[in-house]
Formats: C-alpha cells, sequence, structure tokens
C-alpha cells in the first residue's frame, strides 16, 4: 500500500455506524464485540474486532485459558494492563501496556491469554484477520513488539499516529502483509485536528472510536461506535475530524473475497476442512506440542 504522501481528493464518506454488542467470552472476561459475524463479508478480510477494557478485576482477571485457533490471524493491542501468553508448543511471552502480540494461528494452535494483574485497568482490542485460502495450514508464527518498537509519527496538526500494520505517511509499520495489505493505525487527536490518509479504493475500511469523537464528510462518529466506510470507485481516502480530544483506530485491508466457513475459532473455506479441523483437535492432531 503506498501511502507516503497525504493528498486526498475524493474522501469517503461513511456508509452506516455500528454498535458493539456487549458480550463476554474466555473465563467471563467481559468485552464489546465491535465486528461481529455478520459483517465479515462486508468487512472482508477482517473477522471480529473484541474491545474489553474495566478496571473491575472480576471483569477480567481469570483471563482466556486454553483455547485453539485454526487459519486466521490474531492481532492482539494492549492499551493498558499486562497479558501473559503460552501455547501448546511452548511458546510464551508478556504482552504489556501499549504492546501487540501478532499471532498467525495457521495449521492449528492452543494458547492462553492470562492477566498479570490483579487491579487496575485492564484495556485493549483484538482484531482477527483471515488469511487465504493457500496460507489456512501454514507453520503457526508469533510475533511480540513492545510498545517502543512500534512505529510512530506526528503529523503538523498534533495527531499522534501509532502503525501497528501497513503504512502511513512514509512511515512503515511493524507488519505488513502481501495478500491482505492491512492498514491498522491507532490515531491520537487533539480537539479541532484532521487526519488524511490514503486508501486504495477496492479496499475495505472502518473507524473505531473509543475515546471522544469524530466527524467524517459530515457525520459524526461518536465514542464506543465502528463507521462502516463506503465503497467508491473514485474514492482515494479518508479524511478524520476530531471535535474532542480523541482516539480511534483506523484499519483497512484488501478483501480475499473467498468463501467464510466459521465455527468459533476455526474459520476455513469449506464445511469439510471445519469437519477437519474439529477432528484434528478431538484426536489431539491438532497442534504442535512441547516437546
Amino acid at each position: 500500500m503506498n501511502t507516503s504522501h497525504s493528498t486526498v481528493t475524493h474522501p469517503r464518506k461513511v456508509e452506516h455506524i455500528i454498535a458493539g454488542q456487549p458480550t463476554s467470552d474466555g473465563a467471563g472476561v467481559k468485552l464489546t464485540r465491535v465486528l461481529t459475524q455478520n459483517l465479515q463479508r462486508r468487512l472482508d478480510p477482517f473477522l471480529m474486532l473484541d474491545n474489553f477494557g474495566s478496571d473491575k478485576a472480576d471483569d477480567y482477571i481469570a483471563g482466556f485459558p486454553d483455547h485453539p485457533h485454526r487459519g486466521f490471524e490474531t492481532i492482539t493491542y494492549m492499551i493498558a494492563g499486562r497479558m501473559q501468553h503460552r501455547d501448546s508448543a511452548g511458546n510464551e511471552g508478556l504482552l504489556e501496556n501499549g504492546g501487540v502480540q501478532w499471532m498467525v494461528a495457521g495449521k492449528g494452535v492452543i494458547h492462553s491469554e492470562i492477566p498479570q494483574q490483579e487491579e487496575g485497568v485492564m484495556e485493549g482490542f483484538q482484531l482477527w484477520l483471515n488469511l487465504p485460502a493457500r496460507n489456512k495450514m501454514t507453520q503457526p508464527w508469533y510475533r511480540d513488539i513492545k510498545a517502543e518498537e512500534l512505529p510512530k509519527f506526528s503529523t503538523p496538526e498534533g495527531v499522534d499516529v501509532t502503525v501497528i500494520a501497513g503504512s502511513s505517511h512514509g512511515v512503515a509499520g511493524a507488519v505488513t502483509r502481501e495478500t491482505t495489505e492491512p492498514l491498522y493505525l491507532d490515531l491520537h487527536m487533539p480537539a479541532g485536528s484532521r487526519f488524511v490518509q490514503p486508501l486504495p479504493a477496492s479496499h475495505n475500511a472502518f473507524v473505531y472510536v473509543y475515546r471522544g469523537e469524530v466527524s467524517i464528510e459530515g457525520k459524526a462518529v461518536p465514542v464506543q461506535r465502528m463507521a462502516i466506510l463506503e465503497n467508491q470507485a473514485q474514492a482515494d481516502g479518508v479524511v478524520i475530524q476530531a471535535s474532542a480530544d480523541t482516539r480511534v483506530l483506523l484499519i483497512a485491508g484488501q478483501p480475499l473475497n473467498e468463501p467464510i466457513a466459521q465455527y468459533g475459532p476455526f474459520v476455513m473455506n469449506t464445511q469439510e476442512e471445519l469437519y477437519q479441523a474439529l477432528q484434528d483437535f478431538r484426536d489431539g492432531n491438532f497442534a504442535e506440542t512441547a516437546s
């Protein structure tokens, strides 16, 4: 994705504003599911976005015990707090305040994510990114990226940008992907500022406001709302304006346009592949284990 310049002449408008669904996952962790399963086709290649956050330990302390994944990637971005993760192959690490864990589940991994604190705020996001059919059974892969290792820059208007994936204003992100070309930006915008991001017209894109409020082409997007951006052939990007001190995620990617067959933590292309994933999991042939 070439975003070495910041000129947008035909900005995208807001197609829909979505309120997330309160739910719980893991061992009762309370969260808001922002990108739900019924939006997977519209926001291909993204499968899910969860926003978890609480200063009440009972809402998060039990974490996400051992659970399997196959066929996609997970990007966990911690805004506050610390999460210990480990998997069936013996990999482990500590995801800390401001850090990112990028995991390719590929052919299968069983892992856990357990908070490493008993008080204070625990807040963050988990994004699921689909893998193309040819890569669904690839070898699992992890990368832990500390906050200070994430590429960052500030615009002349004072917008602080963290580039988790893709590139923005000539700054390359921590991770790139050839096929899905994900862009994942965290924008900290002072009141009255604007941010301009070129986007290929073919990419699906959305914005999630987790502090404050923004306006996109005259449409207000309040806190804890996702704005799905219109797909128009002539559109070349997005212009975001902050009406208050705001924090917002801007996420975009190239759709795979492949069938999606999902059963919980397994995302494949056909029902037969799903049955195989379930059988592999039941038979203990699902993921590598520590030797």
